[in-house]
């Protein structure tokens, strides 16, 4: 590694990130299995997409198709797994993109790991806090029934811990209010913090 420099290029990311008009960022959905993570973060996508922004979103199952698909489900390779998807994302942030990642990721230490790739204010921690009752209850891959019989193990929330963000930048329940609402919440805060301009879509509501 000694002899392997970080080349530094003409376009920069704030340069890439000028000619898409927006701020380049990574939003990290994390929380339960079953918790809306994806779901939300689909739907928030489209809604940029729909306002001209560029974005990119690696979801935790695709990517063990392929950047992934040497890696189990022990501690070790569920820490490889956040760990090159942090990567992933930062170089896609660098190309100018606003980034959205859904992955259960459920240790504080992870987490702060793909943070600390990031300069300050562009790791958005999106807690979707979800509780584990109503995942349960949704249960859309019967992973929670199949872990309860023990058919499982080390399944977070029930035979592995979660540990919830004490200071994330946005939290978000998906049992109270509806998908358009929360949509727009995240909105909010994108254009509160100047990565988007949402001045010419307010008419439109959250655009999903």
């Amino acid at each position: 590694m000694n002899n392997i420099v970080w080349h530094q290029h003409q376009l920069t990311q704030a340069l890439r990130g000028r000619q898409k008009q927006q701020q380049p960022l990574l939003l990290w959905f994390t929380g339960l299995s079953g918790a809306g993570k994806s779901t939300l973060a689909g739907a928030l996508e489209q809604a940029l997409f729909a306002r001209g922004a560029h974005t990119y979103l690696l979801d935790g199952d695709n990517v063990r198709h392929g950047l992934c698909q040497d890696l189990g489900f022990s501690e070790a390779d569920r820490d490889e797994n956040l760990r090159r998807v942090g990567e992933v994302a930062k170089l896609m942030v660098d190309a100018g993109l606003i980034v959205l990642s859904a992955f259960i990721s459920p240790t504080a230490a992870e987490r702060n790991r793909v943070r600390e790739l990031f300069a300050e204010g562009q790791f958005i921690e999106v807690y979707v806090s979800t509780s584990l009752a109503e995942c349960e209850k949704r249960d859309p891959k019967g992973l929670y029934q199949q872990a309860r019989a023990g058919e499982i193990s080390h399944f977070t929330g029930i035979s592995a811990p979660y540990e919830a963000p004490q200071a994330a930048e946005i939290e978000i329940d998906t049992s109270k209010g509806t998908l358009a609402a929360q949509v727009d919440t995240l909105l909010a805060f994108l254009s509160a913090i100047n990565a988007i301009d949402v001045s010419d879509h307010n008419d439109n509501g959250s655009g999903i």
